[in-house]
């Protein structure tokens, strides 16, 4: 039988999309959702910046081999999330 988590968000333990208004893209583990925000363990981000993949491209990579966790712990305010979905949804 596995390790049950009461009063948790159903996506915590999954690994999530997270887009927010500041046109970031997340990608980490969910621990939890609330009127804070999204809560990420061993997360990245993507900014479109000058040399960076592109957006889809880096999407693509992380749901092909996973994501380089360059954040150990990360809180996405609730105020900037725009979407959250599964990384095997995309």
């Amino acid at each position: 039988m596995g390790t049950f988590h009461q009063n948790t968000h159903e996506l915590h333990g999954i690994t999530v999309v997270v887009e927010t208004d500041a046109a970031e893209l997340w990608i980490g583990r969910c621990h939890d959702w609330n009127a804070a925000g999204v809560t990420l363990h061993d997360a990245d981000v993507h900014r479109q910046e000058a040399g960076a993949p592109a957006r889809a491209e880096w999407l693509e990579r992380a749901r092909r081999v996973g994501v380089w966790p360059r954040q150990r712990r990360v809180v996405v305010p609730a105020e900037r999330v725009t979407s959250v979905r599964r990384l095997a949804e995309v």
